[in-house]
């Protein structure tokens, strides 16, 4: 059985527009490498030629995992976003309560997880401490230097 994908309605059309991008100008660009590299000749000591071909190959397996993703995915209806406790869709603030230093993050399912933007996953270890709590709750997280404590400061619908 496949696993479902929770994506919000921005989410899906990234990846729709991703997907189209791959499979139009993605394949034309490789496809001319490929043909420029085979130009150089013997393509036993052709790393032009390599090269391309792994980009393809790195191409192909990307186009198979966003199809399999939209294929699965399930959309996250905001109107059952209360915005009074966490779930994918909301932006959380929270402080750690041991440096004070406050955050922010959406919560989006694992597919659109992209921590260095902000956007932390249901399924991270934050993420799935928060998901269910309310403002003003603190939750405790395992990370690899340890036990953090963090408070939530708001949450944005």
């Amino acid at each position: 059985m496949k696993k479902e994908v929770k994506l919000t309605k921005e989410g899906l059309k990234k990846l729709q527009d991703e997907l189209e991008n791959l499979k139009t100008v993605g394949r034309t660009e490789i496809a001319e490498r490929i043909k420029v590299a085979r130009g150089y000749g013997d393509l036993s000591e052709n790393s032009e030629y390599d090269d391309a071909k792994n980009e393809q190959a790195k191409m192909e397996a990307r186009i198979v995992e966003v199809e399999n993703i939209i294929k699965n995915h399930v959309i996250v209806d905001e109107d059952e976003i209360s915005g009074d406790s966490v779930f994918i869709g909301v932006t959380v603030e929270i402080r750690n309560e041991k440096t004070k230093k406050v955050q922010t993050f959406d919560i989006v399912g694992s597919a659109e997880a992209d921590p260095l933007a902000g956007h932390i996953s249901d399924e991270s270890p934050v993420g799935k401490a928060l998901m269910g709590k309310k403002a003003g709750q603190k939750v405790k997280v395992e990370t690899p230097s340890g036990e953090v404590v963090y408070k939530i400061i708001s949450i944005k619908k």
